[in-house]
């Protein structure tokens, strides 16, 4: 027999936490289900991960940062021990090692069933909090690669010494891929980056840091609606880095480094991995990208009453493009891709997502299945609804929504 539990949260990290925090703050009993520990997902980033935004940002409720180092980036392991004594002074039950295996309609299409590796749940609210990248992609161009050629994407990436020797080609844009292509050059790796689209913008400006001009504009209040199209929530992050006190990182601090520029992943034919002819109109989007950023910053300086600082244009920037890698050369591969979602993989509800991926939903709510919620998806609400400065008005939000169903049914 199925047990029954009235509300369930699936997910245990920043989104799961926080909105078991908002749920006992009005009163709603509840279980958190977490496949492995809390925060768990944060220990699988590579060895050097840090946060790309200062720790003051991490502002979960009831779990804001605390310590002696408001300004400094927190490494993984950092983050991990952060949330996990954030789970142990929650009031709600949170079961470790609780894979959800499958979630669909409950009988009668009542409520929800939801299969655990510790039995069937029925439930009549379910918060699916599981985060905002759940599955590494990988280009379909590297299909061609070689049997025996090492390939890591940004989930199995560690540091550089697992690497076998040889070039590495890095494929992406984002934060991610700048700063893997980063260590890689620093640790004396030849560096061949495939570059895709991604803004930059300079780590501190007059004194303050990235984030903080941007908190003061409309940056993280952007919502889907605002975005040139709906596929554009997959979007890279600002190229930026947290490691050493946090530092500039972009296309152009990386040809400093000796990292050789190319285009994006072609094919892999004749021998080598080709890369398509648009490094160009890659860095010009990048440019772009510091416009738009600089204009949000001027925008909140007016709104502020700041004075505004003095942004300078991008410098020329025009490096010869690397077209063609070949086979024999390359010791691996790393694709930092960005992710895409897996919710139709386990959740049995047609219609559940757009064809982007992102579930089809009103204010977190599922269009299609009424008393299923999410929280801590990107571009939820609005840019900030994944992040951890922004999630937990999110979880605020959804608790909201379920005291009012719980109250109405």
């Amino acid at each position: 027999m199925a047990e029954e539990i009235d509300v369930v949260v699936i997910g245990a990290g920043q989104a799961g936490l926080a909105t078991s925090h908002e749920l006992t703050v009005r009163g709603v009993e509840h279980v958190v289900l977490e496949e492995r520990t809390p925060g768990s997902s944060w220990a699988g980033r590579w060895d050097s991960f840090t946060l790309v935004g200062p720790n003051h940002l991490l502002r979960l409720p009831g779990g804001a940062y605390d310590g002696d180092d408001p300004d400094g980036f927190m490494g993984r392991s950092e983050i991990v021990a952060h949330l996990e004594r954030y789970a142990a002074g929650l009031a709600a039950e949170v079961r470790n090692g609780t894979p959800v295996r499958a979630l669909g309609r409950g009988p009668g299409g009542v409520g929800f069933l939801l299969d655990t590796d510790d039995g069937p749940i029925r439930s009549r609210v379910v918060v699916v909090a599981t985060g905002a990248y759940q599955q590494p992609t990988r280009p379909v161009a590297l299909a061609g690669l070689p049997p025996g050629t090492a390939f890591v994407d940004v989930a199995g990436y560690r540091n550089p010494a697992q690497l076998p020797d040889g070039s590495v080609i890095v494929v992406g844009s984002g934060q991610s891929a700048c700063q893997i292509a980063e260590e890689l050059a620093l640790a004396g790796r030849d560096v061949v980056m495939a570059c895709g689209r991604a803004p930059w913008f300079h780590r501190r400006l007059a004194g303050r840091d990235l984030f903080e001009w941007l908190l003061d504009s409309p940056f993280f209040e952007q919502r889907t609606e605002d975005l040139p199209s709906p596929a554009a929530r997959h979007g890279a992050n600002v190229q930026a880095s947290g490691l050493d006190g946090g530092h500039d990182l972009h296309y152009r601090t990386l040809a400093g480094l000796g990292v050789r520029l190319g285009g994006r992943v072609a094919a892999v034919d004749d021998g080598a991995v080709r890369l398509a002819p648009d490094l160009r109109d890659s860095l010009a989007f990048g440019d772009a990208g510091y416009r738009r950023i600089r204009d949000l910053l001027v925008e909140g300086c007016h709104a502020t009453g700041r004075e505004v600082p003095e942004v300078p244009e991008p410098a020329a920037f025009d490096p010869a493009p690397v077209e063609r890698v070949p086979l024999r050369g390359i010791g691996a591969v790393v694709a930092a891709t960005g992710f895409r979602s897996r919710y139709t993989e386990w959740i049995d509800v047609p219609g559940l997502v757009d064809e982007q991926g992102f579930p089809v939903h009103a204010d977190g709510e599922s269009a299609v299945a009424p008393g299923l919620h999410f929280v801590g998806v990107h571009f939820l609400r609005r840019r900030r609804s994944s992040l951890l400065f922004g999630v937990g008005d999110d979880a605020a939000a959804t608790a909201e929504l379920i005291v009012d169903g719980l109250s109405t049914a």
